[in-house]
């Protein structure tokens, strides 16, 4: 009676939790209107008499930036050990914002020839190291808030922000999709998103100005300024700890990259597909990926995480491919295709930053998390999009099938952490 009282009391702090989920989202918002629009600026950033090459060559500055991750998650990741979640947190959220706004301002090579393209990189670099400290330091701290039996529940807020920003960028290319044509697109229309990007930032800026550092960093800061090695530690002392982390989010990325952001340009490119059948597809597919993401934190609180990451692994192995032959025009065929594979993916990222959590020390955690997701995540996220364009056929999702299969053997390996306290 005296568990299920305190159940009942309990209150989300639910302005915490989206100040500190924000700035995520943010950097979300702006890796996928840089996949989704790439179709349509390639051409303005990079010569435009091979269309093509232009558009790899887009998708290239999409995963260099990518490798600038793991430094990115390694440098906000101490700082963050070091200095705090919260001041790491704004650091992160300026960095994004500014990105997005010089990408949405950038002159074209037409007017100012190869410094296009350099420019481009040079803001994508400086996403890269931003989002590459978020992840981490915004999980970590959603994490040492939560009360150890409603980490599930804390932890879905991650990706709920996270989700309505990603819709909102998808409807948004809707929007942009159905009232301009691809002329007015490639001209001008693609910029309108990035500065949309600008506004959003100052917005989580604002909002994260009061939050309050946790406890489990004031009572662990001194540990972590003792480590003079932080990132060989974590091999030495938490090996196992990095190679979970890097095997479930091998599949988690190519998941997130797969439908979210690698899908749209695949199937207008290659499957003939309508811009706006895949946006309105993928508009409905993340409306339902936002609403499954409290329930499955709720279902993992209660009954565990590694059974709800092995349905989600073992299911992708299973239909990816199958779900592949169904991508092209109609927008019936489009919506299966992305709210299973969505609504699949919900089983991993409601409990993502409790799982990631769970495996490191306080004095470790963020820069853990930020090194190795990070480094995972450039490998098999930051080439998605590449891969995807250059394999024939449906080659890409036998790939995405291959890394679910490992992530399922490398997740059967792993305890139960549900209800653990935080080390």
């Amino acid at each position: 009676m005296a568990a299920l009282d305190t159940e009942t009391r309990h209150r989300l702090p639910v302005r915490k939790l989206v100040a500190a989920s924000i700035g995520n989202a943010i950097e979300w918002y702006d890796w996928t209107i840089y996949a989704t629009f790439s179709l349509y600026f390639a051409t303005q950033i990079f010569p435009k008499d091979n269309p093509q090459l232009a558009l790899i060559n887009t998708l290239a500055a999409y995963a260099i930036a990518f490798f600038f991750r793991p430094l990115g998650g390694y440098l906000l990741g101490r700082f963050a050990d070091l200095r705090g979640r919260r001041t790491a947190m704004l650091l992160t959220i300026v960095l994004m914002a500014g990105g997005s706004v010089a990408i949405g301002v950038l002159p074209t090579y037409a007017q100012v020839g190869w410094l296009a393209p350099v420019l481009l990189l040079l803001a994508r670099v400086a996403q890269g190291l931003s989002l590459g400290g978020e992840v981490s330091n915004a999980s970590a701290y959603l994490a040492e808030i939560a009360p150890p039996h409603r980490r599930g529940r804390y932890s879905a807020f991650f990706y709920i922000s996270t989700g309505a920003a990603v819709l909102v960028a998808s409807l948004l290319g809707f929007t942009l999709a159905r009232t301009l044509d691809p002329a007015q697109l490639a001209s001008y229309g693609w910029r309108i998103p990035f500065l949309v990007g600008g506004v959003l930032g100052l917005v989580g800026l604002w909002m994260r100005r009061s939050l309050e550092e946790t406890e489990q960093f004031e009572h662990n800061k001194a540990k972590a300024q003792q480590l003079k090695h932080p990132l060989a530690t974590t091999l030495r002392e938490h090996p196992k700890a990095v190679g979970r982390l890097v095997g479930f989010t091998m599949l988690s990325t190519l998941c997130y990259y797969t439908f979210f952001s690698a899908l749209t340009p695949f199937a207008v490119s290659k499957r003939g597909a309508d811009a706006v059948d895949v946006f309105l597809a993928l508009s409905i597919a993340t409306a339902l990926f936002i609403a499954l993401q409290y329930p499955m934190g709720a279902v993992a609180d209660r009954f565990g995480r590694k059974p709800q990451l092995l349905v989600w692994s073992g299911a992708t192995a299973v239909l990816v491919v199958p779900l592949s032959t169904l991508i092209g025009p109609g927008v019936g065929n489009l919506l299966v295709v992305f709210c299973v594979g969505l609504g699949l993916y919900t089983a991993m990222t409601s409990i993502a930053p409790a799982v990631m959590s769970e495996l490191f020390p306080t004095e470790l955690r963020a820069l853990g998390i930020g090194s190795w997701y990070n480094l995972t995540v450039a490998l098999f996220g930051g080439t998605a999009p590449l891969v995807i364009q250059a394999l024939p056929g449906s080659t890409f999702f036998f790939y995405v099938a291959g890394g679910a299969a490992i992530a399922f053997l490398v997740i059967l390996t792993m305890p139960e952490t549900k209800g653990a306290t935080l080390r």
